[in-house]
Parts: C-alpha cells; structure tokens; sequence
C-alpha cells in the first residue's frame, strides 16, 4: 500500500502537547497493526540541539546512532516501543545547510536558489525519506501556527497533500480552548482564529484536537466544527489528565484513531489497550510511595530530566507505587547541607556539563555512600562519584580536567580515542556540536557483581552523552581501595560501571539509562535503584 502521512501542527500557544498527542496516535496505529514511523520537525535554525543550553530548550534526547534531538522523540519512543534514527528530525538549520552545499557543489545548474522550490523540495525529500517502507508516517511540526521560522514547512506539507491525493495524508490541528474561571467558560475564539490562519496558507485541518482544561460538550464541539469548517465528529477533546500515559486512551475513547482511519480509507481491525489501562490506573492509583532526591543542576526547569523523570514514573507503574522526587539543586546542597536529606530512601545524581554546582554532587554522594543509603549517578553523577572518592578515601588532590585543567590528578579527563562502529573517532575539547561519545555503546558486564546482579547479562548497549572518561591510570589504586569496575567497553579501555562493596546500593554509570526506559518495560537499573529505596524505606519503618 501506499505510505500514508499525517500531518500535525500546533496553534495558539506552544506546549499545548502535540508531541505527546503525536505519541499517542503512533501508539494506537501501532497496536492496530501498521507498520508505523514518526518525525518530528523542528523550526530553529541550530543544527541540532547538542550545543543548546537545558533552560532554553530543555532535554536532549539521544538516539542509538547518536543523533542529538528533540525531546519529543523520547515520547515517540516511549509510547511507541520504536527504535528512531537521524532521519526522524530535522532543523531548519539542516535544511538550509544541505540546500547552501548543493547550491556551492552547482547541483542547481546556476538556477536563483529559493525558499519555494528548493527549500520545500528539501522538506518534502526529508518527509519522504522517514517515510520509506512504512504503512504511516507521523509528521510533527514544531511551534505554532504564525511563527516565521514554520512557514517553509507549513508550504512542504500543503504541497504535499496536493501532490499525495486527499486519502493518502490528514491534517490534525492540536489547538487551546482556554477555560475563563471568572465567567466559567471554555472560550473557542483562539481555536477559531489559529484556523483561520492555518487556512489562509492553503491548509484546511481534516481534524481538530482540542486541549482544554475541563471537558468540552457537544455544543461546544458543534461551534468549533462549524466556524473550522470540519465533521462534528472530527473535532476531539483532549482534556487534562492527570498522567501522560493516560492521553492514549483518553484520544481512542474520543474517536481520534478511528477518525484518522476513515480519512486515510484503512481498515479497521481493532485495538487491544488493557496492559495500556492497567499500567495507567497502577499510576494513578499507587499503594505506597518512595523518597528519591534528585540532585541536580537544572532543576528550575525540570523538561531538562524530562527522560529520567518519565523513567521513575515506568518504575512507580511497574511496583504500584508513587515515586516522590525531592529536587535538590546541587548549588544549594553546598549552601545548607545534608540536611536536605532528611527522610529519604534513596539518592540519585543526575547528568549535567559544567563546574557550577559539583562540590554540592560530591557532597551528596559522600553522605549516600557513608551512610548506606542506596545511591544511582548517571553521567557526571558517575564522574562527580569518582572524583568523592579519590578525595575523601584515597586523599587525593583530585578532580576532572572539564573543571580543573591543572588538577595534580585528573581522575577524569578527555581520552584520546574511542570505537564507534570499527571506527577510532578522536576525543576532543574544542569543538562542541557532535564531538562528544553519542549513542549506542557495548558494555561487557564482570560476573558477580551488582551490576550484573541488575542486568542478568553480560553484554549490554546503552546510550552515551558525554565528552570526559575514567582516567584508568588510577585503575589499580582504585580498585584496591574497594572501587568495584564492574562494566568496561570491550576493549577495556573505558570505564561504563563503577560500584562499592560493602555498600547496600551504590552504583553508577558513565551512560544514560533512561534513554531506553518504557511504560510496560522500566529499565532494569533505574527499577533496581527504586526497588532498593524502597526496601529501605520499608526497614525503617520496621525497625521503628
């Protein structure tokens, strides 16, 4: 059959959650049996957000070819269960950068290059390629409706369906109809003006997702149909829930996915969501709960864990509990002290670049590891883990060449070289974009250890982000200290797993986990660390 595309845009005002509305669509194409993919299009003209700063643009979410992307690829990966690649987002600023060297290589034979053809052509050749093979493609166009930076994009996909025919591509407007507490009412003039001027560029919306605050009924529904110019029926209220993995089966129960079909003339041959609705109601309805502080640098803005908070909610839906996040900004551990810890079950710290903020980590992980409580670093929580104990077990002058180029003892530094895919790809600290370890790593797992307790395997692939590694001239000293290696790269040239012994739970890895964290299926290390707060958490309230 031919690939089918849908097309979703945003209007009013951004954040209205056409990634998770996106998501959540792909996820029930999927359960119905389409062989599916997703792409998401981001306006900005960086090439990617590698270099962008966590308060701007919150998370980078890497993939296993180590592109650098949009954090709404993480909730197409979560919900759908799919495995995405580079050719799953795009920036305007690649766009521009591929059409200028095919304008200097002359692939134009001299022609004036433009936005309308050879910048649309560029869209429309990229939409196609993530388009390859597949029964349905989801396109999600990043900002709203009105933003310059979109038009070029807006243009592709109108061309698009032109070209493609009216059964084969679907346009889903995800729009606001705020609610007005002072008159009690939900409002759907903005809703109306964003179509008015989606249609003004030349595309009429097949469907309307409707966010709002406290559901819509049907009058409101018929208002919105007749001045948007659209099926009552097409016209699908998307109402605040109270977990994101709640929007799939609130848009199903709406109609969204059967409405998507009948545009699309595909079958239809049902959905199976109850492992879904079980998940759902385990979240929203937990028997207990767990204290986790989560040390960080970023936590004013918390869409910069956006992977790592979503992976402690997969745990929480797994065991039947609330996982409580106590957020810990590590710049202010250094201020008031450990006794920002008081009452909890377990410590995690978390990834970030930078010296501001590190003697706070090192603080929190020195208390977790003195005093038996159950502790996860990931990425610079790794690295701010060696560098606690090089200081205060083996008395060294010790730090990270990323924050102390003239340290006495880097016991974290920038290696000279690594394997990626067969091929030694130089470490470097000049250049920021796409120089860092990015992607999907072998890591082999020593026998009889905690980290292979957690894995059961001895051969893993995690996702990496980072720039500095394990300096293993210190291998030795650390080992005899008690410093458990327990996952290096094949090679045995870097360090993946560090662990102690004589330690309940302390553990730490170079990589991120939560990468690869799913609703139905936790990652392993995250669901131990929770599990043993847990347990924790339940011995004291024995022993009291």
């Amino acid at each position: 059959m031919n690939t089918k595309y849908i097309f979703i845009t945003g209007g009013v005002v951004s954040s209205l959650g056409k990634g998770i509305s996106s998501s959540s669509l792909g996820f029930l194409l999927k359960k119905r049996g389409f062989n599916i993919s997703m792409l998401k299009i981001d306006p900005y003209i960086n090439i990617d957000p590698g270099t962008m700063n966590p308060y701007q643009h919150g998370e980078v979410y890497v993939l296993d070819d180590g592109s650098e992307t949009d954090l709404d690829l993480g909730h197409y990966e979560r919900f759908t269960g799919l495995r995405l690649t580079k050719d799953n987002n795009f920036t305007t600023g690649q766009v521009y950068y591929s059409v200028i060297e095919k304008e200097r290589r002359g692939d134009y034979l001299g022609a004036t290059v433009q936005v309308i053809p050879h910048i649309t052509d560029e869209i429309k050749q990229r939409i196609k390629k993530a388009a390859l093979n597949k029964d349905i493609l989801l396109v999600e166009i990043g900002g709203t409706i009105g933003d310059i930076e979109g038009l070029p994009y807006l243009e592709a996909i109108r061309q698009l369906k032109l070209e493609l025919g009216s059964k084969n591509a679907v346009f889903i407007h995800v729009t606001l109809v705020p609610y007005i507490k002072v008159t009690d009412e939900l409002k759907t003039k903005p809703t109306q003006h964003s179509v008015k001027e989606l249609q003004s560029l030349g595309i009429q919306p097949d469907i309307i997702i409707a966010r709002s605050e406290i559901a819509l009924d049907d009058s409101l529904k018929q208002k919105i149909a007749l001045f948007c110019n659209v099926d009552e029926k097409d016209v699908i209220n998307a109402c605040d829930v109270d977990t994101v993995y709640e929007v799939p089966v609130a848009l199903n129960q709406e109609g969204l996915d059967l409405a998507v079909l009948s545009k699309l003339d595909l079958p239809d041959n049902g959905v199976d969501i109850n492992e879904w609705k079980k998940m759902v109601h385990s979240i929203k309805y937990p028997k207990d709960a767990v204290e986790i502080a989560f040390v960080g640098k970023y936590v004013s803005l918390k869409e910069a864990y956006k992977s790592l908070i979503e992976s402690f909610v997969h745990c929480g839906g797994n065991f039947n509990i609330k996982v409580n996040l106590r957020w810990i900004d590590s710049e202010e551990l250094e201020k008031d002290g450990t006794g920002l810890f008081s009452g909890v079950d377990g410590i995690l710290v978390a990834g970030g670049f930078g010296s501001r903020g590190i003697n706070g980590k090192i603080l929190a992980i020195q208390y977790a590891r003195e005093n038996g409580i159950p502790y996860l670093g990931i990425c610079l929580g790794m690295q701010t883990a060696v560098i606690e104990f090089a200081r205060n077990v083996l008395k060294l002058d010790a730090n990270s060449q990323e924050f102390d180029e003239t340290s006495p003892n880097k016991v974290i530094h920038i290696t000279d070289k690594w394997v990626k895919d067969g091929v030694y790809v130089e470490g470097s600290t000049k250049k920021l974009g796409g120089t860092m370890r990015l992607g999907s790593y072998p890591c082999v797992i020593e026998e009889n250890t905690l980290a292979h307790k957690i894995y059961n395997q001895t051969l893993i692939y995690e996702r990496h982000r980072h720039r500095y590694e394990f300096n293993t001239n210190y291998l030795k000293a650390f080992e005899e200290a008690g410093f458990v290696f327990s996952g290096k790269s094949p090679d045995d040239k870097l360090i993946e797993i560090v662990e102690l012994k004589n330690h309940p739970f302390f553990i730490a890895v170079q990589f991120h986990p939560e990468f690869q964290s799913r609703p139905l299926s936790p990652h392993p290390l995250i669901k131990a660390f929770v599990s043993y707060s847990y347990e924790s958490r339940r011995a004291k309230k024995r022993d009291l």
